[in-house]
């Protein structure tokens, strides 16, 4: 199961389709906005930002959409991400000072891990390699522009820059199952006309290699994440003239691109769960 976030027109909410574009299913009925979807390692949960009027928090349910239950409370947190033991999550955090945190499942135990260099923009979409080494996440320097990726350790040492602010790099992005390499999207705001378009780095920042090639800022490609035995990667394709949208599969060198949905409304947040996912 393909997992993400959506707005029909009434409001975001998190959505389930099929691997082959089927059983497309409406999973939450946020009275809100519900955001950025993660599988658990297992594929048996799903952790999910709700954002309201003056708050945005972090909650946790079943696959199908069942025993919703917030982790945190009357904040501003944001953008979570399962870690690999699945018992703890990391997300972040618009508050006093700015940052990526990391929490338990059940959300105690909350502790801080980066500190964001710049006023008013925090640090955001962590996510944690697949031996738990390694923390990425994209930190901003200006809302909508300057975004780079980032990688910290889980102790909140050795800040390090993966990929630079020049690449605006959209907050999405996800490792490879077996820690090689990171998909991201390049462009993300349509920069001065520039169309995004997927790509993978290694996690030392090196061997960059453009997986889309999409031009003219009318149409771009954003990545989702990577299937659970990495052969493949989810994207999505836009089309800003004609509002539409195509959630999209292709190996992790470019080659097979294939359809799995046209959509009426653009998939955001994209995320592969694990064959045990129903």
């Amino acid at each position: 199961m393909i997992a993400f976030g959506a707005d029909d027109g009434s409001g975001f909410e998190i959505y389930t389709i099929r691997a082959d574009g089927t059983h497309l299913r409406q999973l939450t009925d946020a009275r809100g906005d519900a955001f950025r979807p993660d599988w658990d390692p297992v594929g048996r949960r799903i952790v999910f930002q709700i954002e309201r009027r003056t708050t945005s928090d972090i909650r946790i349910m079943n696959a199908n959409g069942t025993n919703q239950r917030d982790l945190t409370r009357a904040g501003y947190d944001e953008l979570p991400a399962f870690t690999p033991d699945s018992h703890h999550v990391v997300f972040s955090c618009d508050c006093t000072p700015q940052g990526v945190f990391i929490m338990r499942d059940d959300g105690s135990d909350r502790r801080r891990v980066t500190t964001h260099a710049f006023p008013f923009e925090p640090d955001n979409n962590a996510e944690v390699s697949p031996d738990g080494k390694t923390i990425t996440f994209v930190r901003h320097k200006v809302s909508g522009e300057l975004q780079a990726l980032f990688a910290v350790d889980p102790d909140g040492s050795n800040v390090r820059k993966v990929v630079p602010y020049t690449r605006e790099v959209a907050i999405k992005h996800d490792w490879a199952p077996n820690g090689k390499h990171i998909v991201i999207t390049t462009d993300a705001d349509y920069p001065d006309g520039r169309s995004p378009n997927v790509a993978t780095v290694r996690p030392d920042g090196t061997h960059l290699r453009m997986l889309t090639h999409f031009t003219g800022g009318q149409k771009g490609a954003f990545a989702g994440s990577y299937s659970p035995d990495g052969r493949w990667i989810v994207f999505r394709i836009e089309n800003l003239e004609r509002n539409s949208f195509r959630l999209m599969k292709m190996r992790p060198n470019g080659s097979d691109r294939t359809l799995i949905a046209k959509l009426p409304f653009a998939p955001r947040g994209i995320d592969w769960g694990s064959r045990h996912s129903t």
